[in-house]
């Protein structure tokens, strides 16, 4: 008897199903024991997947006969023993722990040193891409037969050798990998398999050939063992000519990525309510399978996923990064608020109370306070304050550090986490808390004197560095979530659904751009290197999807769908779909078209009518100019921001922008004028005064030169201006009196019993004494056109009507007219004065109408959404009135 039989082929048939098939194995198998004389018992039968055990298994005991030792190559060979641990310097296979190794062995590179210098960039990338390569080519090494390794290794050498041309970088670092990789010295579990004599080996190929199951049964022949090939692989295009479909077939073309989310969902409920359950829902497309699966999540269905999340898209380690990000020398405060929202902040929390955060970020985005450094602990609640100078010592293990060991950035993690309790809140979150504590070794501890050891004492980091090998080791680590109830839809790759009792199969994406493309191998592995060091090339990994593919007949019922149109383009089927179609065209059969089970509903469209709040008699206590300007523009507006007080929350930037700019020029004026006036450091011209006043509001507002450095060469061209001007205002007269005045008044009392407590109030820029009266000043950052289209209509001016208002009082014992202006302080022309004529009388008019209009209100008049002009163009309360969805209404 010959030790190698005839492969053993399990065509498309109604008897090999993905459910039948396994009766159909177990049979030819036990056939195939019993005629050779071989013991059961004493035989191994390999399987592709885990996954495939236990149909294996079960189709064995109904034989009732010895079963053989029923295991996949890695079961196999972790039951016989485990791999050594790597050493220092060895591959460890944790991809971030490798770039850290890999970045110490090109330390001594002159070559990999003048690239980091040049561009660290580049030299991470390349770090990256050394450490892809030296992991695919461990890998490979690893499925061969221990006896041919060091041939494998002489192989490589020697097509390096041969490579030519362009890419001298490429081929040094792939010589730096392959070195690497070849140095490793350990004996992998794996080898035990070739060690071993059962009475048989039989292996079942499904989804293309298996290197190392190849590898060990042509070692087994070699030995004479009787080996037993089983192939449940399928020829796509020739897949029916032995009859029709055994299992339903059917496609679908959706309209957009929302339509083929739906349906892919509306498919899977058939699939159950028809009884074909559990249901695989195929993991083509990440993105458009989260939106499936939330849909289907609504339904309280018992959903599993075997292809897990990556660990940095889990609740802990988005939780955890938003610490690290507000540790950052340039973290912004928008960075700190995120961390302070954080269930690892809540001790924290806790300290200020209840209300202290919103307080924090409401001050904060009122000053505008954008980076930690502006923040005045001193002018916060006193809650707020409790809780930013918490928050503050928390972070200082992390920021108070240079260059240094990953050890010791992990200890200085660690110690920040229990500071605040943070690590046992990480422990109490289910959903990857204990995985993202065990990533990154801040709950268990590595071998003495293991490689992962090593490189967490030799590596030296700096702090962005530390960050980033945090960020890489999430994305690398996994997170299954557990099943909830009973199994009713499985989420798992393609390959995965080979040979598995499913009940029926959706493949959402069946289009070229989702089902077709493969993997590209290394970076530094090219399809030529890779076909002559036996690595899987384009073609063999495009082939091994076609066998993936193929695998989906023998399951009782399968739907395809797919996009026509990607954004306007269109967008074809897969390479797959169109050789499926014409197998079937073949033999005389086709691909019938899905049938939407999605119930249509009409609704007719309804119009909204205008808003018009009904404010109740209500009145606010006190007005500013804003407010005013909001009830004339559109009574809605007002009683949205007013009456109710909501306000659109401000970014709070990093870079500085032209609000902080005109923020500052206010601070750095007021502060000039009135040390003029108050006399301080008189030996200081003017220019000095200014530029140090410059400098002061700097530093108190907390702005970064280099972020305020096109503001700061704006600010150069603008003093001269600005002291040429008030040199001349000064030659006739005009002398700065006050600046940054408070004022509140009521203007109704004694005269409107209604409105008697009402108060108008706000605050002036500057107030300068004339020869001719009194001057009121508003500085202004905008333009100067805008400025005199504003006071073109004297009535439409609220601002300085309401300033004319609250100075009022004061001057009207005056003799002399109180005057107003605009003063333009950033035109490319020079200082302009923009006058408001006669502003006395603007704020009498103005006055009388408004009084009229808060009568109004008080009379319980709607606040009606006027819908016109510029008022609506910015205004953020648009989407309260819905004036986008009025009948009629302008766009």
């Amino acid at each position: 008897m010959s030790p190698a039989a005839q492969p053993v082929d399990f065509p498309l048939s109604p008897s090999h199903t993905s459910a039948a098939i396994w009766d159909g194995v177990a049979r030819r198998a036990a056939g195939w024991l019993e005629a050779n004389g071989l013991a059961a018992r004493d035989a191994v039968l390999l399987l592709p997947f885990a996954q495939h055990l236990q149909p294996a298994r079960l189709a064995w005991m109904k034989l009732s006969r010895w079963q053989p030792r029923i295991e996949t190559t890695r079961s196999l060979a972790s039951a016989l023993g485990p791999s050594p641990l790597p050493q220092a310097h060895q591959i460890t296979g944790d991809a971030a722990i490798d770039a850290l190794a890999a970045r110490a062995l090109l330390r001594g590179q002159s070559w990999a040193e003048a690239l980091r210098e040049q561009d660290p960039r580049a030299h991470h990338a390349a770090v990256l891409r050394l450490v892809e390569a030296a992991h695919a080519l461990s890998r490979e090494a690893a499925l061969r037969d221990p006896a041919r390794r060091a041939a494998f290794w002489e192989e490589g050498r020697q097509a390096l050798a041969q490579q030519g041309g362009v890419g001298h970088l490429e081929r040094a670092l792939l010589a730096v990998a392959l070195e690497w990789a070849a140095a490793d010295g350990r004996a992998p579990a794996i080898d035990a398999l070739f060690q071993l004599r059962p009475s048989a080996w039989l292996h079942l190929q499904c989804g293309g050939p298996d290197a190392l199951a190849d590898a060990l049964l042509a070692s087994a022949e070699a030995a004479g063992i009787p080996c037993l090939r089983l192939n449940a692989d399928l020829p796509l295009d020739t897949a029916f000519e032995g009859g029709a479909p055994v299992g339903r077939l059917e496609q679908a073309v959706c309209d957009d990525f929302e339509d083929l989310a739906q349906c892919s969902a509306a498919s899977v409920l058939d699939h159950l309510q028809a009884g074909r359950a559990p249901v695989a829902l195929i993991a083509q497309d990440r993105v458009l399978l989260r939106r499936v699966r939330a849909l289907l999540e609504r339904q309280g269905l018992g959903i599993k996923d075997e292809t897990g999340w990556t660990l940095a898209t889990t609740a802990p380690a988005a939780q955890l990064m938003a610490m690290l990000r507000a540790a950052r020398r340039d973290a912004g405060v928008d960075d700190w608020l995120a961390w302070l929202k954080t269930p690892l902040a809540a001790s924290l929390r806790e300290r200020g109370g209840s209300a202290s955060l919103s307080a924090l970020e409401s001050h904060c985005r009122k000053r505008g306070w954008s980076s930690p450094q502006a923040v005045r602990a001193e002018r916060l609640p006193p809650g707020s304050a409790r809780l930013w100078e918490a928050a503050r010592e928390a972070l200082v293990p992390l920021q108070q550090r240079g260059v240094q060991s990953l050890e010791d950035w992990i200890a200085a993690l660690l110690q920040t986490l229990q500071q605040m309790g943070a690590d046992e809140q990480l422990r109490r979150q289910p959903a990857g808390g204990p995985q993202v504590l065990e990533a990154l070794w801040l709950s268990k501890t590595p071998w003495p004197g293991s490689g992962h050891e090593a490189v967490l004492k030799d590596a030296q980091l700096s702090a962005s560095e530390f960050v980033d090998w945090v960020s890489q080791t999430l994305e690398a680590g996994e997170y299954k979530p557990p099943l909830e109830g009973g199994l009713q839809i499985m989420i798992t790759p393609l390959a995965r659904t080979m040979l598995r009792p499913f009940g029926a199969i959706v493949l959402p994406g069946a289009d070229a751009a989702t089902l077709g493309p493969v993997p590209p191998g290394p970076a530094l592995i090219g399809d030529a290197l890779a076909r002559q060091l036996g690595l899987p090339t384009v073609d063999d990994k495009r082939q091994a999807l076609a066998w993936q593919f193929a695998q989906l007949l023998r399951a009782p019922a399968v739907t395809l769908l797919r996009r026509g149109h990607l954004g306007s383009e269109p967008l074809a089927a897969s390479p797959l779909l169109d050789r499926l179609e014409l197998a079937l065209q073949a033999a005389g059969h086709a691909l019938p078209h899905w049938r939407d089970p999605r119930l249509e509903t009409t609704l007719t469209a309804a119009h909204v009518a205008r808003s018009a709040a009904r404010a109740g008699g209500r009145l606010p206590a006190a007005l500013s100019a804003s407010a005013v300007e909001s009830l004339r523009q559109c009574p809605y507006q007002f009683f949205a921001r007013v009456l109710l007080g909501l306000r659109e929350a401000s970014e709070l930037d990093v870079q500085a922008d032209k609000r902080d700019y005109g923020t500052w020029l206010h601070a750095v004026l007021h502060q000039f004028h009135t040390e003029r006036v108050t006399g301080v450091d008189p030996a200081l011209d003017d220019a000095a005064r200014l530029q140090r006043a410059a400098q002061d509001q700097m530093r108190e507002l907390g702005l970064a030169p280099a972020e305020f450095l096109p503001y700061s060469a704006s600010f150069a061209r603008f003093l001269p201006a600005y002291l040429d001007w008030l040199k001349a205002r000064e030659s006739e007269g005009q002398r700065f009196e006050r600046g940054e005045l408070d004022r509140r008044v009521r203007p109704w009392a004694g005269r409107e019993p209604a409105l008697a407590d009402l108060a108008l109030l706000g605050r002036i820029d500057r107030v300068d004494d004339a020869p001719d009266g009194r001057l009121l000043v508003d500085y202004k950052t905008g333009s100067v056109k805008g400025l005199k289209d504003k006071v073109a209509n004297p009535l439409e001016d609220t601002q300085l009507g309401v300033y004319a208002v609250l100075m009022g009082e004061e001057h009207s014992g005056s003799p002399m007219p109180l005057r107003a202006q605009y003063l333009a302080l950033d035109d490319a022309k020079g200082i302009t004065a923009v006058e408001h004529d006669d502003v006395s009388r603007t704020a009498a008019v103005m006055l009388d109408g408004l009084r009229g209009d808060l009568m109004a209100i008080h009379a319980g008049e709607p606040l009606p959404a006027l819908g016109e002009g510029v008022a609506c163009a910015y205004c953020e309360m648009r989407g309260l009135c819905r004036r986008d969805d009025w009948e009629g209404a302008a766009p």
